[in-house]
């Protein structure tokens, strides 16, 4: 009687730290764009698979197949307890994003789990009793140290399905589209600048027309179907779609289903290196968009970057800015002065000069706004109606915020999604800060490929060059930022290596004072951290 409970009770355990253990790994595939190459690079990458977590129920496995667990409950009741503790432990942890239940992660989760389930409830079928629960319970736990294979496995032989159900979500966003033959889309590719050049559009041209922009991060190619069959409407005038990529054809997929008129490329810059491996691969992605434009559409190319107007856009109209003027500038910002409300400026192009005054500060915002004006005079909103939306335009969330906090030192959230360029301006907003100490708390930048150690070695020197403090979080970038903190000659005093966010913070809050100012450079997502 006492074997048969703790075998049950041993089950119980299994099962629901399996529960557990696929929900984690349906988080890092989701944040993996469900590719299972990205995937395999995250667990390999980040040695998942010799994770705390899966080395205990490694240890579990091997000791139920120990004599001693064949022959005393007790032995078991004890595994179970160690799985029931780990259990415990990924119950209580919190991740940056959770989960979100889609229906393709509904799927994948209860598919690998009914595979799993079958497979335990097999084993029992065939030996029965106490004996067909223990074996059960040992294929439990076998699932448990290798379910990243077996996710890899499920999530590849779903692809039919998958690709299936895709197909008609896509077959019916384009039949919505087709039915508004007058709506006018936009679209915005780019290695960085994407999310903010399309708010900033959104606002400016919502004073003149109805407009519909892609939410949060939907740039992928089922987000931007998802946009469209939950929120277009037949009053739309104007869409304006942000375009992801993190191969080539991702932005070419969105656009032979939305068909854009218009198009800007904010940047090609060392983003995604990991998928797009160079530099050229990167530019010829964000041209796809350039490419499926019409002969009487328009493309709006940023000539801020090296990379970008020297690759030619043929068949359609193409215009380049710049946020200051030079050799093929179409468009560019004359008249620039921060103030303690903003900017001022001036945008200048093809005969026109616009002054303008906006809250946001720092070139790179600039740039991303110059991108929506252009677009904005172009559709013929007026010069009174462009003003005034750039006036009300507020700095996004996470991207360069800056804020007093309460114990009066000031605080830079550039939290979101880092890149080299990014960073270097943040950089150089922390470094004109000189009313107190300049610390910066960052983990360092990431999915930049075989340049992943250059970048941060010169980020390191930049922040060496920067700012007094350096809080360097994680194990992920701390060896090559630490290696750029010492060749740029910042002290070793005056360098803090922790492993957490709330350690970072614990060690500011012991030397901050009045009058300092703290950027936190970057987030990593869970797959880093």
């Amino acid at each position: 009687m006492l074997a048969t409970i703790s075998y049950i009770f041993f089950f119980v355990v299994t099962v629901v730290d399996l529960l557990l253990m696929l929900k984690v790994d349906m988080l890092m595939l989701q944040q993996n764009s469900y590719y299972n190459s990205r995937y395999y690079n995250w667990i390999t990458g980040s040695d998942e698979y010799l994770s705390v977590r899966r080395l205990i129920a490694l240890v579990v496995l091997i000791g139920s197949f120990t004599t001693m667990a064949m022959a005393s409950p007790y032995v078991v009741v004890i595994l179970a307890l160690v799985l029931l503790a780990q259990a415990i432990s990924l119950a209580r942890k919190k991740y940056k994003k959770p989960l979100v239940f889609t229906r393709r992660v509904k799927r994948l989760y209860f598919t690998e789990l009914a595979i799993m389930l079958v497979v335990m409830a097999a084993l029992y079928v065939t030996w029965l009793g106490t004996t067909g629960l223990y074996y059960a319970c040992l294929a439990g736990v076998f699932f448990i140290t290798f379910s990243y294979a077996v996710t890899l496995a499920v999530n590849w032989l779903m692809q039919p399905v998958e690709r299936r159900i895709n197909r008609r979500y896509v077959a019916d966003a384009r039949q919505r589209l087709a039915q508004m033959p007058h709506l006018a889309v936009i679209g915005i590719s780019g290695s960085y600048g994407k999310t903010s050049t399309k708010h900033y559009l959104n606002q400016i041209l919502s004073e003149q027309y109805s407009v519909l922009m892609t939410p949060k991060s939907y740039n992928t190619l089922m987000g931007v179907v998802r946009t469209i069959r939950e929120m277009l409407k037949p009053e739309h005038e104007i869409f304006i779609c942000e375009m992801g990529a993190v191969k080539l054809g991702d932005v070419q997929e969105i656009c032979d289903m939305v068909h854009p008129h218009y198009g800007i490329i904010t940047a090609v810059g060392e983003q995604n290196l990991d998928t797009f491996k160079t530099i050229e691969n990167v530019q010829r992605a964000q041209y796809e968009l350039a490419d499926a434009l019409p002969a009487d559409g328009l493309a709006v190319v940023n000539a801020d970057y090296p990379s970008l107007p020297t690759r030619p856009v043929a068949g359609v109209p193409c215009l380049h800015y710049a946020v200051r003027d030079g050799k093929g500038v179409d468009y560019h910002l004359d008249d620039i002065s921060y103030t303690p409300q903003g900017t001022t400026f001036t945008v200048v192009g093809e005969g026109r000069r616009l002054p303008l005054s906006t809250r946001l500060v720092g070139e790179f915002n600039l740039s991303d706004l110059l991108a929506a004006v252009v677009i904005a005079m172009k559709l013929h909103v007026s010069d009174n109606k462009i003003q005034h939306a750039v006036a009300q335009i507020e700095q996004l969330e996470h991207r360069l915020n800056m804020s007093l906090d309460p114990h009066g030192f000031t605080v830079i959230d550039d939290t979101h999604y880092s890149n080299p360029r990014s960073s270097r301006n943040a950089l150089g907003v922390l470094a004109s800060m000189t009313g107190g100490k300049r610390i910066v708390i960052t983990p360092g930048l990431i999915e930049l490929g075989n340049r992943q150690e250059y970048f941060n070695e010169r980020f390191g020197r930049l922040i060496a060059q920067s700012c007094d403090v350096a809080i360097i979080v994680g194990e992920y970038n701390r060896d090559t930022i630490a290696k750029g903190l010492r060749a740029g000659g910042m002290s070793p005093k005056s360098v803090k290596l922790v492993d957490t966010l709330d350690a970072a913070r614990q060690h500011m809050y012991s030397i901050v004072k009045p009058g300092d100012t703290v950027l936190y450079e970057n987030d990593l997502p869970d797959t880093f951290a």
